[in-house]
């Protein structure tokens, strides 16, 4: 007797599924609508496929002319308003995105792929996959050339003790395993609160001068250094003053990043170890 049971439903050609840097399964089908929650993501989708992107968080603000809907901030996104843009995939980061908004918007329906990055290798590695894998498309020309940029980095010999702080009042410094610090540490600068346990510590200035720093690096974000907010707090310490897009940011900022934050702590170097250090980091930079 013949079996007339029904097959069991099968994906559509399209279709599959793959892990995300968390190792959470993601279910995708052809991917031509992409909301980003993620500055650095965002930048990094709209140069590769320009029109791929449907949704930015308000925080976006690279490349300067993106034009596509607002969806609030990396901590407090307009989910419904994500679920009305009806993207194939939405991108996360575990780091600048809330699990509760990441968990509403799956529960919608939606496939998300959330980032892990704390390293540069860990950066060059999670967009090559989010690109080709999770989005489709074709490994770009900027993120080869990340990274025969980074691998032209030459630290000093002797790298500087740097203190690093991301936020005034309170004061809160970079600690163990973040992707800016580990940028630092290669350019020869690495933080000096690398072994704490906490990441990002909140730690009041007293002792972070009286920790006897080489070197204060202020970042312009998230919080905003200045020449006249933030170096007056460390008297006799060096500052160097760098882009924080540069320092934090993972995508086409990369490509450039070695050259312009090496310029910026070697304008400083000098004045702590001599030219020497300077020139060490100016040489790799040289060997792009």
């Amino acid at each position: 007797m013949a079996d007339h049971r029904a097959d069991p439903p099968t994906d559509p050609p399209a279709a599959r599924t793959l892990q995300d840097d968390l190792g959470l399964a993601v279910r995708l089908g052809a991917v031509r609508r992409v909301v980003s929650l993620v500055p650095s993501l965002t930048e990094a989708v709209a140069v590769t496929a320009p029109g791929l992107l449907v949704g930015a968080t308000d925080w976006c603000t690279h490349p300067a002319d993106l034009m596509v809907a607002r969806i609030g901030g990396t901590k407090n996104p307009d989910v419904p308003a994500i679920v009305a843009l009806a993207p194939d995939l939405v991108l996360a980061n575990e780091e600048e995105n809330r699990l509760p908004d990441l968990d509403a918007l799956r529960a919608a329906g939606l496939p998300v792929w959330v980032t892990g990055i704390r390293t540069l290798d860990e950066a060059l590695a999670s967009l090559d996959r989010m690109l080709g894998l999770a989005c489709g498309l074709p490994r770009p020309a900027w993120l080869d050339e990340a990274e025969a940029a980074w691998r032209g980095v030459r630290p000093p010999a002797r790298p500087l003790r740097a203190v690093v702080p991301v936020w005034r009042r309170p004061w809160m410094v970079l600690g163990r395993d973040t992707f800016a610090g580990d940028l630092l540490r290669q350019l020869g600068a690495p933080p000096l609160h690398a072994d704490h346990p906490e990441r990002y510590p909140a730690v009041p200035v007293g002792e972070l001068n009286a920790a006897r720093p080489d070197l204060v690096v202020l970042p312009d974000e998230p919080y905003r250094f200045t020449a006249e907010d933030g170096p007056e707090a460390f008297p006799g310490v060096p500052a160097a003053l760098v882009s924080g897009r540069h320092l934090t940011w993972y995508g086409p900022s990369l490509a450039e990043a070695p050259t312009l934050l090496a310029a910026q702590l070697a304008a400083r170097l000098p004045a702590v170890t001599g030219a020497e250090h300077g020139e060490a980091i100016r040489d790799g930079d040289g060997n792009r």
